[in-house]
């Protein structure tokens, strides 16, 4: 036994590597080869995954391969323990296979091994392929150890298909019709009846599909006809919505529901009104989705009247029918415009009534939202993604009717999701759950093309609502319509939605801002700022101040509120003529890593800045890291760079990124032999990504081989001849 147990001893004591022979295996069966820019930790890891993937889709053979032609080895069990990540893509693929009686152990092994579950290009599925999800996701997420659910580019969500992965998600649980009880819940969830069907879990035990989501269509047409009420002469006053939130701004400044979704062609406004804030934003948003969500000829829609009541369209279709699988589940957009103009049968509500229950959210049930008290509650994940997601309404209200009790969430990310004036329902549940008793919500990452409020407003709501927030990373591509004081209908001040108080104190550490075009009011940053004094790293991308004065502004505050500031970093940004602002942060003996990247910094005065700027960091001895990327700084600067690491300097600088500078391979040599001589010894890593080093390969070769003495150098093969004629071609 002792002799037995020697070798695999030794086998680790010795640190023998068997990545060599993984690789070998992923060239043999897998027969692709892994992108150059993939940086692979663990050959065995991904091959173990990537090898469960293909079998389980029946994209590897595994009777043509002897070594798996073998009745006591199953691939599926054998792989199965080793995989920590499984990706379901088009119309779920491999669910069914996994719930299947035959692969039951396979399915324990990944319930016990699995942490993320990520979905891809999913496209309109059955019924019973659903049903196979549904056990899947309560075996995995239950009843396992799976975190992290990601979601990534999806045109046309299903709805059912993504109300039931939310809700999974979140750890509600029913079983489905006619499927067998679940033998790890117990005899609680034996004694429950099943959900009549899909999509009853979210609206509600008693109330059938179909009248939710036109309950949910009146109640959300409600502000619209509120505010063409006001603009008609013989319409009847609307009844006054009390109750203040975040929605009531919503209310207030008129979100135009019917244009977000279809534009029409002429304009029923009265002359020299005022158009809300978020129509320019909502309008945008829905003319660059066009292709991701289908819509209702024109000629569907009534054209607007003064009515006070609505019907249920019973029995009624919508103005398309769509085709396939997935039929059944209700298209909102169909409803918002029958439900539109017709009375409720028996219930007449006004449309006062209907809009403050819609947006106070104080009756879940008027919206057909989840009552979910006949639902068990189970564990749920910490981690959800949507990258590219298009959310309608519909899917919109389910997401932040969920997350208001999701207290296991830890991280949220939702890019590029279109949600337009859904964001102001997003900050009500964000702020319902940050009240929620052991709410674990720390990072919060939100990216959009367009939001109905400017950014740095979003970014104080957000604040103000999750004050125990860690992590914030918020970028929004094109301004909206508030962001251009000088366009008419402009909706009010800031207060309306944040108030002009200050913004209590918050646990930030890391906040990351990707701004649109245009100038940004540094007093709102500011704000932000001085209520994060924990924060210790900062990103400003593409971010443009009035003046010079407003950018010192905010490196004073930096200087004064923010003491715990470790890494900084900007880019985008025209610091051409913020040189001495630029000169106070590289004498900031706080920061340990400073970037500036593509910020135009040497395009002026670069004889006289270079040496003020050496002498800055020859003097800082906290500074760590300086990342100058896309600075044009050239064989001259480069040169003049070197003095930091002369004899006479107290820089500790040991990581340099000088990549897109326009260096060249004498310069590059002269840089090396410079080092050498003043013998620094190895200072840390070198990045020389996109240089002009292909113009002689020979001296670039001979000056990295000088360098790989003095620092660890990382560059690549670019073609710099091919990229200035790309550039040529886009200009």
């Amino acid at each position: 036994m002792v002799a037995s147990k020697q070798p695999s001893v030794i086998f680790l004591l010795t640190g023998l590597s068997t990545q060599a022979i993984w690789r070998r295996l992923w060239d043999e069966l897998m027969k692709t080869r892994p992108s150059s820019l993939e940086s692979v930790t663990c050959w065995r890891a991904k091959f173990m995954e990537a090898f469960f993937s293909h079998v389980l889709r029946g994209t590897i053979d595994v009777s043509s391969d002897r070594r798996l032609c073998d009745q006591r080895f199953s691939p599926l069990l054998h792989s199965s323990r080793h995989v920590r990540q499984l990706t379901i893509c088009n119309m779920l693929q491999g669910a069914t296979e996994l719930v299947a009686e035959p692969n039951r152990r396979v399915l324990e092994t990944l319930a016990s091994s699995l942490h993320t579950l990520k979905f891809r290009h999913l496209l309109f599925s059955d019924v019973a392929a659903q049903q196979s999800l549904r056990q899947l996701l309560h075996q995995l997420i239950h009843h396992g150890a799976v975190s992290q659910v990601s979601l990534y580019s999806w045109p046309v969500p299903e709805s059912a298909l993504f109300i039931l992965i939310l809700t999974m998600s979140a750890g509600f649980w029913q079983p489905g019709p006619g499927g067998p009880p679940c033998r790890l819940c117990g005899e609680a969830s034996r004694g429950r009846a099943p959900s009549r069907d899909e999509g009853s879990l979210l609206l509600g035990s008693r109330r059938p599909r179909r009248d939710a989501a036109e309950r949910c269509a009146a109640a959300l047409m409600a502000s619209r006809r509120k505010s063409e009420a006001k603009q008609m002469p013989r319409a009847a006053p609307a009844t006054r919505v009390t109750r203040r939130s975040t929605q009531e701004s919503l209310t207030a400044g008129g979100t135009d529901l019917k244009r977000e979704l279809h534009p029409p062609a002429t304009s029923h406004e009265a002359p020299g009104t005022k158009r809300p804030p978020s129509a320019l934003a909502a309008t945008s948003s829905a003319s660059s989705s066009t292709s991701s969500y289908k819509r209702a000829p024109a000629s569907s829609a009534p054209q607007p009247k003064p009515l006070k009541r609505f019907k249920r369209a019973a029995g009624k279709k919508g103005a398309r029918t769509r085709q396939g699988p997935g039929a059944e589940s209700e298209d909102l957009y169909d409803f918002v415009f029958i439900v539109a103009g017709e009375k409720e049968d028996g219930e007449e509500m006004e449309i006062g009534e209907v809009a403050c229950g819609a947006l106070d959210g104080s009756d879940p049930s008027c919206l057909g939202l989840p009552a979910l008290e006949a639902s068990q509650r189970f564990r749920s994940i910490s981690t959800l993604e949507l990258f590219t997601v298009p959310l309608s309404t519909e899917a919109a209200l389910t997401l932040c009717h969920l997350l208001s009790s999701w207290v296991s969430l830890e991280s949220l990310t939702l890019s590029y999701n279109g949600l337009g004036s859904n964001i102001f329902r997003l900050l009500d549940s964000l702020r319902a759950l940050s009240s929620q008793a052991g709410c674990r919500l720390r990072a919060l990452h939100l990216s959009d093309l367009f939001s109905p409020l400017p950014i740095l407003e979003l970014t104080r709501a957000i604040v103000r609502a999750l004050p125990l927030l860690r992590v914030l990373s918020i970028r929004v591509d094109h301004p909206s319509q508030r962001d251009n004081p000088g366009v008419p209908g402009n909706a009010g001040p800031p207060s309306l939605i944040i108030g002009d108080e200050e913004i209590p104190e918050n646990c930030l550490e890391q906040l990351e801002m990707g701004f649109p075009r245009g100038a940004q009011p540094a007093p709102l940053l500011c704000s932000v700022l001085k209520a994060s004094g924990s924060l210790q790293q900062l990103s400003l991308d593409s971010a443009t101040f009035a003046s010079p004065q407003d950018f010192g502004l905010v490196l004073q505050t930096l200087k004064e509120y923010n003491l715990a500031l470790k890494r900084l970093s900007f880019h985008d940004m025209n610091l051409a003529d913020c040189q001495s602002e630029v000169l106070f942060l590289l004498q900031n003996l706080t920061l340990q890593e400073i970037t500036f990247s593509f910020c135009r910094l040497f395009e002026k005065r670069p004889a006289q800045f270079l040496p003020e700027m050496v002498a800055a960091m020859k003097g800082n001895s906290t500074l760590k890291g300086l990342r100058l990327p896309g600075n044009r700084l050239g064989n001259a600067g480069l040169l003049a760079l070197a003095d930091v690491f002369s004899e006479d300097s107290s820089s500790s600088l040991c990581q340099l990124d000088i990549s897109s500078n326009c260096i060249k391979p004498d310069g590059l040599l002269e840089f090396a032999k410079r080092l050498e001589r003043w013998g620094r010894g190895a200072f840390g890593h070198l990045r020389l990504f996109q240089n002009w080093l292909d113009q002689d390969a020979v001296t670039a070769r001979e000056a990295i081989r000088r360098l790989r003495a003095t620092c660890h150098v990382v560059s690549d093969s670019w073609d710099s001849s091919q990229a200035f004629a790309d550039y040529v071609s886009t200009m």
